[in-house]
This record gives C-alpha cells, structure tokens and sequence, in this order.
C-alpha cells in the first residue's frame, strides 16, 4: 500500500507511490515542514536510497528560500556516497550563507574523502570562487585557481569569470588583468567584472577605455562605468554617459539612477537633478530606500533643500540614512533648529541614530550658532544614545565653540580629547581664531598644525594669515618660503556654474574661459555699480602685501565672481545663479554677493566647502555667521 503524506493544514493526503511522485512533491513544496514529511516518507519507502530522489531532497533543503543548511548537512552526512551534484549542493549552500568560509572546508573534505572520488565539473570551482569573493580570500582563491588549472577547467568562461571576479573585487588588478587577456571567449560578465574591478579602485580611465572596446554592452555595463566616474570624481563624464545610455535605448535601473544622481549631488547640477527626478516618476521608477535618500541627499546639495523635504516626507520607508540626509541637508542650509526638530521627529518613530547622524546635527548647531544645544547632544551621545564620540564629532565641537568665541573652551576640549586631535580640528580652532583676531592662539596652534601636518598648503596659509592681520609680514613671507622649499602648494580656488547643461570651472584670475572678454567687461560694470552703492572692497584677508589698487585688483578676480558674472550675462533677469566653489568663501566676496543680489535682484546661491549661502535682497542665509 502506498505511503500517506499529510500537508501542514491535513487538508488532503499525498501518495508517494513512486520516485516520479517524489520528485512531483519536492517541486510543489514550499515549507520545511512538508519538505520533512516528504524525507520520512521517502525513508520509509527507500526511496531515499536512489541518488536522483534524494539529491533533489538535498537541494530542496540546501538551498530552497525555504530550507534549512543544518537540516541539510545532518541529511549530506548520511548519505553514504555523494556523488559531484551532492558536493557541489552543499559548497554553493555554504558560499551564500554567513559563513562562506566552510564552502572551502566542504571543498578539502570532497578532496580526502575516502568514501568517494568526485569528479570536478564546470560548477565546482565557481561556488568555492563565490565564496572566496564573499570574504575576499585572494589566498585561497590563488590555491583554487591552481586546481582549476590542473583540473583543466581553465578555458571554460563561467569558471573564468568567477575567478576573474575573485581577483577584481580583492583589489588584484594585475592578477585580473592579466586572466582577463588570456581568455579567449569573453562574454559581456568577463568585461563587466574587470570593468568593475578598475572602476572600484579607482582606476576609472583603464574602467573607460574597456567600456568603449565592448562588443555588447548591457544594462551592468552602463551601471558599472558610470557608477565608476562618479566614484572618481568624473562627475561631467559621468552625466555624458547617462545621457548616451539612454539614447541607445537601455532603461536605466536604480542603481545607475544613484551614480547619476550623486553626479549632480557633486557638480550642483540642480537642472540636471530635476530632469532625473522627472524621468523617475514619468516612467513609474520604484523609489527604493536608497534612490529616495540619493534624490534627498541632491536636492540638498544642490541648493533646493525644499525639494528635498518634499521627497523626504513622501519615503514611506525612512531608513536611519534617509533621516541622517535630511538633518544633513537641513544642516548645511544653516537651518539648525529644524535639523534639530527633524531629529526629535526621527526619535518619536523608534529609529536610532548613528555616528552619521550626530555629525549632522552638531554641523546644524555649529554652522546656526547654537551652543547650548549642541553641548547638550554631545553630552548625550554616550550616556543616552549610546553612540561613542569619534574624531569627527569633536572636531564639530571645536567648530562650534570657536565659531561662538569661546576659543578657551575649545582648546580645553581638545586637551581633554581621549583620542588625538588630527589637524582637521586644530585647524577649525585656527580658523576660530583668525575670525576672532587671537592672534597669540593663533601663532601657538598653527605652529602645532604645520607640524602635525606639514604637506597642507592651507595650514601654512592659514597661519601666515594669522602673521599678516597683525602686519608681519616677513613671518608671512617666511612661511610662504618655507612652503616653496618643501615643495608645498596651495590648493588653487576653484569655483563652478552650470548653465544649459554645461559646467563652466573658473579659477582665480581665470582667462581660460572662451567668454574671458565678456565676463571681464561685465565684472568692471559691477563693480563701478557697486561703487555707487557705497561698496569698499575688503582687502584684509588677502596675504599679500601690495599697494592696496593692487589688492583690489587681485580680490576682484576671485574664481566665485567671475562665476557669477558669467551667470549675470548668460541667463535672464531673475533666473537664480548657483554656484559651487570648493574653498571658503572670503569675507569680500561674501559683501560683493550680497549687493549684487539686491542690485541686481538676483537670487544666487553658493555651496562652499562646508555650507550653503542663500543671497536674496542683499541679505544672506548665514547671516554673516560662517
């Protein structure tokens, strides 16, 4: 009589009268539990003593979204003989479990078992490959390529992929390369992993010049390069590349919508960004967790913090990243208090912050000024949240107590610091003390800085700063000496709009620019308008000791103003200016944005290394606070 197998819920019975059955109800199970009933019965009818039956009993279990890997070890351990699909069963179970590592101990156990000679095939080595990958065992992953070869496995593309992958992800360019050249048959996996592997170390034109030699390219293909430039800091090129995928048709997936989107994130490119936006909502784009906090984390940097408020509210799923951009985004905007009040918000949900999240809330204090609020926040850090201050969160801190004045509690705090100041924080309590003319502060902490990190052109400049508001000037022309002795150089100024598209970089005293003669011209207009507006140039942040007609001279041609004059002569009246500049914004050209934007009632906002300064009617964001 043939054996009765009951379903969870004993609704109806199963015959298991024959292996064919067998095989029927291990394809139509979906829990353990009958997977369990199903192995009983097959005992008690023997079937599980044939290979085909229980080698599909043993993949049901090892590897099903259902199954269990310890019911299936105790299940592989008693079979008597496994044969190469069995091994091969349990190594690729083991390789996407949590601890891939015991794929390759399965592996040396197949190799001395006496109980069997497996033969290898095709799919052997790519599973213990996987698991190599997994936890980037470029060691053991050199053994098995050193079997792969004696087993003569090493012309087969899917084995040669998986240790080309190997190689790529652990950072072995020259391995990689050097497989990737010797396999005949390459298919579009073995040109995506090593366009992978350059794009992720970096090596982004090696990354590019295999992209533009691929046969075929794919949806990966495109999502690797791109992801690549925007990593590299290519940022144009990876815009370029999103707009040529898809003129040759393929649809982007969210990954290649993230790289773009930080692309703009990057650049500033708020139209661009837009567009992005658009295009995800036109063509029905699922906006998961990490597209959401990409388009916050954009919008915010690039000036429309509103935007990303929007966005942020409609997340129906807000990750602990998502509300850390957010605060972030608030943050830089000099919209402390409500960076504040988002995170009372974030409490009240249950969600915990990170380290991430106290960096942003302790720059929203800093940059809007509000000291008690930010002592209060790191105090809590650890005895409330748990979350241990790092380097960075001190460094915040200084920030905050040097931009208030309280120079004294700065330094304190930087004495009593459990763990080392790095420069980044002797350097904001230096920048504090620039701002608040302590010049013997100052003297004393940039001779620390220099010391502690003597290949930064900014600490020198810094503190020869320091030298020349108190009128030293030949300390600050020592300083710069000792600069050009030890071959240090000054990060040049740099500053950006994008107009139509196009990125337009200016540099200090720029006559690159195909518009040199245009924007020049239109720049002496502003300034005699200014003029007679009663604007006197601020000529004290400037280091150099000139006439002072050669001063203004010089603080006219800053790389932010000849941006903004390219935008007065290239948009309409009343179009907003955006401009990203990757130094400090000077105390000149800070009064200089403030009246143009009342005379020219124009709205200009500018990102610069720390925080966003929104002009309008010759008021600022920042209120002169940054």
């Amino acid at each position: 009589m043939a054996a009765i197998l009951f379903t969870p819920t004993n609704q109806f019975p199963l015959k298991i009268s024959s292996k064919i059955e067998s095989l029927s109800l291990l394809e139509r199970c979906s829990a353990m539990e009958e997977l369990k009933q199903i192995h009983a019965q097959m005992i008690k009818t023997g079937l599980i003593l044939k290979t085909i039956p229980v080698s599909r009993l043993l993949a049901s279990c090892a590897i099903s979204n259902y199954g269990s890997l310890t019911y299936a070890i105790r299940l592989f351990k008693a079979i008597p003989r496994p044969n190469t699909f069995m091994w091969n069963t349990v190594i690729r179970a083991h390789s996407t479990s949590n601890n891939p590592e015991d794929a390759i101990l399965l592996y040396c156990q197949m190799l001395h078992s006496s109980k069997s000679a497996p033969s290898y095939n095709t799919y052997t080595f790519p599973f213990l490959l996987k698991a190599c990958s997994a936890r980037s065992s470029l060691e053991e992953a050199k053994q098995i390529h050193a079997h792969i070869i004696k087993n003569g496995l090493d012309s087969d593309v899917y084995t040669a992929n998986s240790l080309l992958h190997v190689y790529a992800k652990s950072g072995n360019l020259a391995s990689a390369r050097m497989l990737f050249d010797r396999i005949l048959h390459r298919d579009i996996v073995t040109w995506n992993s090593m366009i992978d592997g350059y794009g992720k170390t970096g090596i982004v034109e090696a990354a590019r010049e295999l992209f533009d030699q691929m046969p075929a390219k794919n949806i990966i293909s495109w999502t690797s390069i791109i992801t690549a430039c925007t990593e590299g800091g290519m940022f144009q090129e990876a815009l370029t590349l999103f707009q040529d995928m898809l003129s040759v048709g393929i649809k982007p997936d969210g990954a290649a919508l993230v790289g773009v989107i930080s692309a703009c994130a990057q650049l500033g490119a708020l139209d661009e960004g837009k567009w992005i936006s658009t295009y995800i909502e036109r063509n029905d784009v699922q906006v998961d967790p990490i597209l959401g906090c990409s388009l916050v984390d954009m919008y915010s940097k690039c000036g429309d913090v509103e935007e990303a408020l929007k966005i942020f509210k409609k997340m129906n799923r807000k990750s602990i990243t998502a509300w850390t951009a957010m605060i972030t985004g608030l943050a830089i905007h000099g919209r402390g208090q409500e960076a504040l009040d988002l995170f009372a918000e974030m409490e009240k949900t249950g969600v915990k912050p990170n380290q991430v999240t106290f960096t942003g809330l302790l720059t929203a204090c800093s940059h809007a000024g509000l000291v008690d609020e930010g002592k209060s926040l790191f105090q809590q850090m650890e005895k409330k949240y748990e979350v241990s201050p790092s380097v960075e969160h001190y460094g915040c801190m200084v920030d905050l107590l040097g931009r208030a004045g309280m120079l004294r509690d700065a330094e304190e705090l930087i004495e009593k610091m459990p763990i080392r100041p790095n420069a980044a924080i002797w350097g904001a309590l230096l920048n504090a003390c620039r701002i608040h003319k302590n010049f013997d502060m100052g003297r004393r902490v940039g001779k620390i800085l220099i010391e502690l990190d003597p290949d930064h052109g900014g600490r020198y400049i810094h503190l020869a700063s320091i030298f020349a508001a108190e009128g030293h000037w030949n300390e600050a022309v020592k300083l710069r000496k000792m600069m050009k002795d030890r071959g240090v150089s000054k990060l040049p100024g740099c500053s950006s709009t994008v107009l139509k598209g196009v990125v337009h970089n200016f540099f200090a005293g720029d006559d690159s620019h195909p518009l040199t003669k245009e924007i020049y011209l239109e720049w002496d207009r502003i300034n005699e308008r200014l003029r007679e507006e009663g604007y006197v140039p601020l000529t004290d942040d400037l280091l150099l000791d000139l006439e002072e007609d050669e001063k203004e001279k010089a603080i006219h041609h800053h790389s932010e103003k000849l941006a903004i004059a390219l935008g007065l002569i290239s948009t309409d009246t009343g179009t907003t200016i955006r401009v990203v500049k990757n130094l400090r914004v000077c105390e000149d050209c800070h009064l200089v944005t403030k009246l143009i934007s009342r005379v020219y009632r124009r709205e200009i906002i500018v990102r610069d290394r720390t925080r966003f300064h929104h002009f309008k009617d010759g008021n600022c964001s920042c209120r002169d606070y940054w």
